[in-house]
């Protein structure tokens, strides 16, 4: 099981003001040696938290790997094949939304082209590519038909569900795109609303290979400092209970 941190709240923190703390660069530091598999970052058509600035230096500095979220549209697709990140994950946007509220819709056949001709783009750089989709069978799907290596299943649905019953179904219904997407070839990831109280069902679901977690983790970090909190999500994502393993889980390369 791999931890990637989405850093991008320190960066939201930084906007809020204008100015040039906390910067999500060192931030990336302090999760790295606090045990990230990772970093994550998404740089939003907007610019609304991630900045070009921040991207760039990330590339530089980032020992373990980047997670690079972006949309499928050509001026951030432009950046990542340009940066050839480790990995790229294409999310859907809307201007107006918070945060991202659901998956790709590849019912549509237009998005599907747009997120086809982006994969080839990054695919050409040498980036492993990851879509970030909604727990469904034909999202899956089509998932494999374009050719991305992974999937991200949104795990909002999950975190979101308010009662007992609605939660375990959530849960049962991650489980069961994390087993369709293993037999399709599809490598499984998981995220979004992930916390310190929810992430373990989900981290024990059979196949799901690599989380990726950022609020929960900023917003521990304000009260106890973000190595600490980095090690404790880590520390609660490992003691999951014993899970079926994936034979050919992808493993980074060394050196990252």
């Amino acid at each position: 099981m791999r931890l990637y941190i989405n850093i991008d709240h320190v960066a939201t923190v930084r906007q809020a003001r204008r100015t040039d703390e906390p910067d999500p660069v060192r931030a990336a530091v302090l999760a790295e040696l606090g045990g990230a598999d990772g970093i994550t970052i998404h740089l939003r058509e907007d610019r609304r938290h991630i900045n070009d600035r921040d991207v760039r230096l990330l590339a530089e500095t980032v020992r373990t790997g980047i997670n690079f979220e972006l949309a499928a549209a050509d001026p951030v697709v432009d950046i990542a094949v340009e940066l050839a990140p480790m990995q790229a994950t294409l999310v859907p946007e809307k201007r107006e939304e918070v945060t991202t509220e659901g998956g790709l819709n590849l019912a549509s056949a237009s998005v599907r082209d747009g997120v086809a001709a982006a994969l080839r783009r990054l695919e050409a750089a040498g980036t492993r590519t990851s879509l970030f989709i909604d727990p469904d069978p034909d999202a899956l799907e089509h998932s494999a038909g374009l050719g991305a290596h992974a999937v991200e299943l949104h795990t909002g649905e999950y975190a979101n569900a308010g009662r007992d019953a609605e939660r375990a179904a959530e849960l049962a219904r991650l489980a069961t795109a994390a087993e369709l997407g293993h037999g399709l070839g599809l490598a499984i990831h998981a995220g979004h609303g992930l916390t310190y109280e929810n992430v373990v069902p989900v981290a024990a679901l059979p196949h799901i290979e690599e989380l990726n977690i950022g609020h929960s983790v900023v917003s521990r970090a304000v009260l106890v400092g973000l190595e600490r909190a980095v090690r404790e999500m880590k520390a609660i994502v490992l003691g999951a209970p014993d899970r079926v393993p994936s034979p050919g889980a992808w493993v980074p390369p060394k050196g990252f």
